[in-house]
């Protein structure tokens, strides 16, 4: 463990710290921030930077001790402010996961810097996930080569990237069934980004379609081949750490709640799903991922189940917390600069984005049929 660390890498080791540190930087510098980011589509890059500094990205890396309840809080805290840079804070941290568990050396490498936050990487797997479970096709082709791979294709909407970032992405490879190459797709010259359509929300994302025309990959790049594999073995905890941005909605729309508590409870204690009962609906989904968080690679079937049960789980209470704290706020939520009315459209999103509910619930009824045929 020595080996790792660096500067402020011990501070790291204290979650209280940590935790302490990520919820003061997102509560004094991203808090601010949050409208522009969701209505302007500002890329808060400095700040990410600066949480990167204080320990968010760390914990659920097995050099940090793999404390996926600390990547998990820390995902809260910054969600709680802002959903857009706590999916970033997502994005950041699956990379890494990537990077990580690899097992190759020219990419754990790169880790420090990722980890800290001077560097900014995403994930491209959108595609590729639902690919692998026969949803859609997959986006990107790879030719072998005898020193790599060729990689040709459009991959769209790949969120928390940059010219000069990078992110983890799969393509497919015809030379046998079921073969794929998953790699580090390094943004350079070679990696040409265009614009997405405008969306409801999650504009400060820096969410961009990546077009590849005979993209070298070269060893030093490769995360798996074959992928197969490796995807079975990270899903989980690719979902579980969902779980962070949803939980932060859903706490800051309960927040939302309280703040207008003594001006209109008198009048809100007629609606459903007050603050009173959400939370601790929320506080048991928490004590949930933190359970699976602590066995996360264990492979089990049931396990697995378990985590897409929670994800979606989570989904659906950050739908009915965010409309009820607008309910709960009346016409000042409705404003479209109202916190309240971003969160609505964040929790849409933590609903829609993959897995999306609908691919959990599939995913679930497959795996509990095959489970009851064995």
């Amino acid at each position: 463990m020595g080996s790792f660390l660096r500067g402020k890498d011990l501070s790291w080791f204290d979650d209280n710290q940590v935790l302490k540190d990520v919820a003061g930087i997102a509560e004094s510098k991203l808090k601010p921030l949050a409208n522009r980011i969701d209505q302007e589509g500002f890329y808060p890059s400095a700040v990410m930077a600066e949480l990167g500094e204080a320990g968010a990205y760390c914990g659920h890396l097995q050099r940090y001790g793999a404390r996926y309840d600390l990547a998990i809080d820390a995902m809260t805290e910054i969600s709680r402010h802002c959903g857009s840079t706590g999916f970033m804070s997502w994005c950041h941290d699956v990379c890494g996961l990537y990077m990580e568990q690899s097992g190759n050396s020219a990419l754990i490498a790169r880790l420090d810097d990722h980890v800290r936050g001077t560097t900014l990487g995403g994930t491209g797997l959108s595609n590729p996930m639902k690919a692998l479970t026969g949803i859609e096709k997959m986006a990107l082709k790879a030719e072998k080569i005898s020193s790599g791979y060729i990689v040709n294709g459009s991959l769209p909407w790949v969120s928390h990237i940059r010219e000069g970032g990078y992110c983890g992405v799969i393509a497919s490879v015809p030379d046998k069934a079921d073969h794929e190459i998953m790699f580090l797709l390094d943004l350079d010259e070679r990696a040409q980004l265009k614009e997405c359509p405008k969306f409801s929300g999650m504009e400060g994302t820096s969410t961009w379609a990546i077009e590849l025309r005979d993209y070298f990959v070269n060893e030093d790049q490769v995360i798996a081949d074959p992928v197969r594999p490796f995807i079975k073995r990270v899903r989980p905890a690719f979902v579980l750490l969902q779980t962070g941005f949803g939980l932060g909605v859903t706490q800051g729309a309960i927040d939302s709640m309280i703040e207008v508590e003594d001006a209109l409870g008198h009048v809100n204690q007629f609606l459903h799903d007050r603050p009173s009962e959400l939370q601790p609906e929320l506080d048991r989904l928490k004590t949930k991922v933190h359970e699976l968080g602590s066995d996360i690679f264990s492979g089990s079937a049931e396990m697995l189940v378990d985590v897409l049960d929670v994800r979606a789980q989570v989904s659906e209470l950050s739908l009915r917390a965010t409309q009820s704290a607008l309910l709960h706020q009346g016409a000042r939520g409705y404003l479209m600069s109202s916190p309240v009315q971003r969160r609505i459209r964040e929790a849409h999103f933590v609903a829609i984005v993959t897995p999306a509910i609908k691919h959990l619930r599939w995913e679930m009824s497959k795996l509990m049929k095959a489970d009851l045929a064995a």
